[in-house]
């Protein structure tokens, strides 16, 4: 029988060694947390039970959330075409990169190639908005733009698995009209249910809104889709309110990154299976040089066209290369739906995972632009990071 107080205090305490690894190495505790995650499930088996996967999942809606959170309406439409230039491309070409490699040089037949190119083909807001956190650059023209274009393209993502696999009914049909209700009804509600309740020990707010998370994450789990993929919309449609109120985001991170996000990125690796890395170490370097080179051959040329500095350049496009979230949830969703096997599956989510992995090191090692200090400055020029 499990013990969950030592299960717990064993999650926690891998989460705390990684944040201390983090720390010693100025690198994001998130990426951190995927190697100590890596390690501790191959070396002592960890156990996803379904209380971990709950923890995990939530942290996943969580940090998808604040992240939609952090886009300002009135920056996205100040940077709208670098945000979808950069973002659609993000998608474009590694989605045709990986679908023309896996159809004609591996012979997958075509479902199981375009589970294959949307898979590799996202960004990982997860892994991204974990690092505008660390870093402060969320608070910075740069960062809002990465994070806008990390929102276009986990869209396309989400609306190109939609239209090539999902099932049109009556389910999916009120999940929509749920959530297009919700969207419609928040930026007026929450400010006036704010204001009423105030700031209270016993936390309203938060309340609310995981309520709101939740109710519309099971209604897309009823749907047939994910739980997370509402989350970037109501995280958008309370922007204007956490930006009027910023205590309360300052408040739900601390929540997040203390008890959830690490039991989702710890989970997320521990599912690498190191037999079978090795068994397909080649297979899955090409799929991730594939993905980042795609990326480059895209977003780079697009930085310089909208006046990013090379350093900039370089920066953004590493973190566009970026997976992990819907990559994961679009190669399990091939494996559930038997579009792919357990050998395909396997080498698809390990691209993925290593792809949270190599560009965020990469990028935070070499070219992370130096900070300035200076609120609201063009590309290129991060505040300083937040005291949590």
């Amino acid at each position: 029988m499990e013990n969950v107080w030592l299960t717990s205090a064993l999650w926690l305490g891998l989460a705390l060694l990684a944040s201390i690894i983090s720390i010693r190495l100025a690198v994001s505790v998130a990426l951190i947390e995927i190697v100590v995650g890596a390690a501790a499930g191959n070396l002592v088996h960890l156990e996803l039970t379904e209380w971990v996967n709950f923890l995990a999942g939530f942290g996943a809606i969580m940090i998808t959330f604040l992240a939609g959170a952090e886009i300002d309406p009135r920056a996205l439409r100040r940077q709208l075409a670098p945000s979808l230039g950069i973002g659609a491309v993000s998608f474009a070409a590694p989605y045709l990169g990986c679908v023309g490699f896996a159809r004609f040089a591996l012979a997958w037949d075509w479902p199981a190639a375009q589970i294959a190119g949307i898979s590799l083909s996202t960004t990982s807001v997860a892994v991204v908005y974990a690092v505008m956190i660390e870093t402060g650059f969320n608070r910075t023209e740069m960062g809002r733009i990465i994070l806008a274009a990390c929102f276009v393209t986990d869209l396309a993502t989400v609306l190109a698995l939609g239209i090539v696999f999902a099932h049109f009914d009556a389910r999916l049909l009120v999940f929509g009209a749920a959530t297009a209700a919700a969207l419609a009804m928040l930026p007026r509600f929450a400010p006036w249910f704010f204001a009423k309740v105030g700031h209270r020990v016993s936390e309203p707010e938060t309340k609310f809104i995981a309520l709101i998370l939740l109710g519309l994450g099971g209604l897309a789990t009823i749907a047939g889709s994910e739980a997370v993929l509402p989350a970037y919309l109501v995280g958008m449609a309370l922007a204007p309110a956490f930006i009027a109120d910023p205590e309360l985001p300052h408040r739900m991170r601390i929540i997040a990154f203390t008890i959830l996000t690490p039991f989702y990125f710890l989970k997320a690796g521990s599912l690498i299976d190191l037999d079978a890395v090795l068994a397909s170490a080649g297979l899955i370097t090409v799929f991730l040089t594939i993905k980042m080179a795609t990326k480059f051959i895209g977003i780079l040329p697009l930085t310089r066209a909208f006046a990013f500095d090379g350093r900039e350049g370089m920066y953004t496009t590493l973190l566009m290369s970026t997976g992990l979230t819907f990559g994961t949830i679009s190669a399990l969703f091939g494996l559930t739906n038997r579009i792919i096997d357990q050998r395909q599956y396997a080498v698809l989510v390990s691209a993925v995972i290593a792809s949270a992995v190599v560009p965020t090191l990469i990028a935070q090692r070499w070219f992370q632009p130096l900070p300035s200090g200076i609120e609201g400055a063009s590309p290129g020029q991060p505040a300083p990071a937040e005291e949590h």
